[in-house]
């Protein structure tokens, strides 16, 4: 089991690209299944879960050719002429959530899907209920038994549909299926995150009507059939704010390429507020860290506000701030299991249900620590990169799903840090 180890104290400079979107580019993936023809994305980024999602896809007999494969570094080409299963088995989907990301498109096309009920990061329950909720508005006959969902429908018909609660991966889902159903569909309540405009321009340029898909409420006018595209994903915003707290937090100073600074707004902002200077510089973004971060307080939201994918890597930061800072998780129950970690490294961290208070700054030295989830694990690698001695983080598998390559870009920025086996 891969481990990395990392000695702190050095001060991060130098200039990194930012890689595309995990999280964009898992549902266009899956968008493929709405066609016979062949979809082509570039700016892959080379992670984990991108790995599953086309082991996953090659099962279904989606021909796919990179970034595994023999295709260029960033780019895949996936056409499914044929989608010989229907169905998402449970040994390739149990390390990812986003699997549950082709039941949409399967039965939107072939009127079937089976999917095992997806794993992914241990932090709290994250139900699949508004997915299926909405397909039956849309006409499908759910069946949930033995760890699997079942969908069934001639063809889904479009209808007005008012989510209980934002979901991202639930408006991705019911978007794609929409595209290919009778009439037009309503989403409101709907998840407003870059991500999700980033597939609709996708699924426009294969031929959908959507309109509204940067707001929370879009339309989708079903059409009879889509066809071949190509797209680039956009820039990841939570590797970008990773790598800006990792310029903060070290003291350093970071020139970020390929980002949008406008998906970041809130993350800017926060640390803004917590005295490290951030600018545009030619099209990217710059990170200075300050002698002194002062603490602020955070609450997460979904888009636009605080993202959770960004509550770790915060905690890290807000661990060197003057003061106390309170830190509010509102999107899920249990995604604190890092701040014990940190609390082994010195850290004077205190949670109490949904909160997180961060006395600091208090000085951090090197320790043995387990990440447990993707986020957790990248706000453990930016504490060691802070303290003092020898940091070694356990289940680096994690980081893997969704950083690519982040010990080797690190250490072109100035940092101590390897991967091994033990």
């Amino acid at each position: 089991m891969d481990k990395f180890r990392i000695e702190g104290g050095h001060r991060l400079e130098g200039t990194l690209r930012v890689g595309g979107a995990k999280n964009a580019a898992l549902p266009e993936m899956a968008a493929c299944l709405l066609t016979g023809e062949t979809i082509e994305l570039r700016n892959l980024p080379r992670v984990r879960d991108i790995q599953t999602m086309a082991r996953l896809l090659a099962h279904m007999s989606v021909e796919t050719e990179g970034p595994e494969g023999e295709g260029e570094s960033g780019r895949v080409r996936l056409r499914a002429a044929t989608i010989s299963h229907a169905e998402a088995p449970y040994d390739l989907v149990k390390t990812m959530r986003a699997s549950v990301l082709v039941l949409g498109p399967l039965v939107g096309r072939t009127g079937y899907a089976r999917v095992s009920m997806p794993g992914g990061c241990a932090i709290g329950a994250r139900p699949i209920d508004l997915h299926l909720k909405a397909l039956e508005r849309l006409g499908a006959q759910i069946t949930t038994e033995h760890g699997y969902v079942e969908a069934r429908a001639k063809r889904l018909r479009g209808t007005r549909l008012l989510f209980d609660r934002i979901t991202v991966t639930g408006t991705e889902n019911v978007m794609m299926a929409a595209t290919l159903a009778e009439g037009e569909t309503i989403l409101e309540n709907a998840a407003r995150e870059p991500e999700i405009a980033d597939l609709a321009r996708l699924l426009v340029a294969m031929g959908a009507k959507i309109e509204g898909a940067s707001t929370s409420t879009i339309r989708i006018q079903g059409v009879p059939s889509l066809h071949a595209a190509e797209h680039k994903v956009i820039p990841d915003r939570i590797a970008a704010g990773t790598f800006l707290v990792a310029g903060a937090i070290t003291g350093g100073d970071l020139l970020l390429e390929g980002v949008e600074p406008e998906h970041l707004d809130a993350v800017i902002d926060k640390l803004a507020e917590c005295g490290v200077e951030i600018r545009r510089e030619g099209g990217g973004l710059r990170v200075r860290g300050g002698a002194h971060a002062q603490a602020a307080n955070v609450d997460t939201e979904e888009y636009p506000g605080f993202p959770t994918d960004m509550q770790a890597q915060y905690m890290a930061l807000a661990t060197q701030a003057e003061g106390t800072s309170i830190i509010t998780e509102t999107i899920f129950e249990n995604r604190f299991l890092h701040a014990s970690e940190m609390v082994r490294m010195g850290a004077d961290i205190s949670v109490r249900g949904n909160q997180a208070i961060v006395r600091g700054p208090t000085p951090l030295t090197g320790a043995a620590v387990i990440a447990s989830d993707l986020r957790a694990s990248a706000s453990l690698v930016l504490a060691g990169l802070a303290a003092q001695g020898t940091t070694i983080v356990d289940r680096v598998y994690h980081i893997d799903r969704g950083y690519e390559r982040i010990e080797e870009k690190l250490r072109s920025l100035g940092a101590c840090i390897e991967r091994f086996s033990a």
